[in-house]
């Protein structure tokens, strides 16, 4: 069953003018975020900020009692996103019950988007 459906469209510019600063960039991203930033680019930046918000509206609450450093993106070995959630993202999550999170980012130059959608099925 579905718990939650959550979609974030980010503009490349508003994250470029973030990450430049330096504070910025620790308060909204972790350091293996940063790592593949470094690696990949803005464009991955600016979906990787939407997939967090897509995760948060996903949860019901948006960011209110956690933020955006208790949710990490991560890839798996076919360079498919996931999530790991902490603190006040993995107790709301808990509350929901869920078990699966399915994660998708898209980008172009100007734009990013990700939705994520929260299940209670077990992952086959």
């Amino acid at each position: 069953m579905i718990l939650g459906i959550g979609m974030d469209i980010m503009d490349v510019k508003r994250i470029e003018a973030l990450l430049e600063k330096p504070h910025h960039r620790a308060r909204f991203f972790t350091k293996g975020e940063l790592k593949h930033i470094d690696q990949k680019g803005v464009q991955s930046a600016t979906g990787i900020y939407a997939a967090k918000e897509a995760i948060a509206k996903a949860l019901g609450t948006g960011f209110r009692g956690f933020g955006p450093w208790d949710i990490e993106i991560t890839w798996n070995e076919f360079d498919a996103p996931n999530c790991v959630l902490y603190n006040g993202a993995l107790a709301r999550w808990q509350a929901l019950e869920g078990s699966r999170i399915h994660l998708s980012i898209s980008h172009v130059s100007e734009v990013a988007s990700a939705i994520a959608i929260l299940t209670d099925e077990k992952e086959t």
